[in-house]
């Protein structure tokens, strides 16, 4: 890991019963950055350094995920819920120094960060999400295109151990159909990165983590989701929505205007990408999310 975040700190720090595995460097106000699924904290590898000179950046593995803590899920998946999750980053946060923060997340750590910002107001003092909508919205306006693209919301929810089975059985192909599969293939990967992305999944307990991961959003994080807008509870720091305009995110719902019905202020844009932003498109994502994060106009 250390030729990816040169100069970065690799830490272990226990959140919630589990140790969340992470790097940190660079100085200023802190940055933690969530990563997606299927892989790690590298994701960030192409834009942390250039982060660090602004700020303290926190680069975490999810639970299940990466070098963190893996438990087995639970019957209801509550210790896969968003909410679960979220309380990880705050606990590690605190652990470290950081009563309160910003956030940069993309694909699943930014379902985690969204639920982070809405339990606990007091800690998140700027959201920045990249390639998703709200989990609700995209379940409840899946189409065709959704539904091919990302086939995975709705095989890894599949009762244990079927899906565990499946992916087990050769898991650097599930590795390649996803992250390969989108509109850019694997161009946008590093040998490096990709190399970190292939040993994390070959643990059978990361198969069944993710597999947790996404039980938990089709169950137990929808009450969730559900509650915050039958108790008119939103997102209420300032926000910043980006997306791959190349990617199905953008195909299936208005981004923004889904946003707008959890969130009290959010702004946001395409960019000329597709899924993997941070991998994809470093520079024209630090053009966005830089100004953003330092603008004193915009909070905190």
């Amino acid at each position: 890991m250390g030729v990816l975040f040169p100069g970065f700190e690799p830490l272990r720090v226990k959140a919630d019963g589990e140790e969340i595995s992470l790097v940190r460097g660079g100085e200023g106000p802190p940055l933690l950055l969530l990563h997606g699924h299927p892989q790690t904290r590298a994701i960030w590898h192409k834009v942390a350094g250039a982060l660090a000179r602004h700020f303290t950046v926190v680069a975490t593995d999810l639970r299940g995920y990466g070098d963190s803590g893996k438990p087995r899920g639970l019957p209801d998946h509550s210790n896969y819920s968003k909410r679960a999750m979220a309380q990880d980053q705050v606990e590690v946060m605190a652990a470290l120094g950081h009563p309160a923060f910003r956030v940069l997340a993309h694909d699943r750590g930014a379902r985690v960060a969204h639920r982070m910002a809405v339990d606990h107001p007091e800690r998140v003092l700027k959201l920045a999400t990249l390639d998703i909508a709200p989990t609700l919205a995209m379940y409840e306006r899946t189409n065709l295109a959704f539904a091919t693209q990302y086939w995975h919301w709705f095989f890894l929810i599949r009762p244990f151990p079927f899906p565990e089975t499946l992916i087990g059985a050769d898991p650097e192909l599930y590795l390649k159909q996803t992250i390969g599969g989108r509109s850019a293939g694997l161009a946008p990967f590093t040998a490096e990165a990709y190399a970190e992305y292939a040993r994390c999944i070959r643990d059978p307990r990361t198969i069944h983590g993710l597999c947790e991961d996404y039980r938990a959003s089709a169950g137990i994080d929808l009450d969730h989701d559900r509650e915050d807008l039958a108790h008119g509870r939103k997102v209420a720091c300032p926000m910043l929505a980006l997306w791959g305009g190349r990617g199905v995110v953008g195909q299936v719902v208005d981004p923004l205007a889904e946003w707008r019905r959890v969130a009290a202020d959010v702004r946001g844009k395409a960019l000329d990408c597709g899924h993997y932003l941070a991998e994809e498109a470093p520079e024209a994502l630090l053009a966005e999310v830089l100004p953003f994060m330092l603008d004193a106009g915009t909070g905190v």
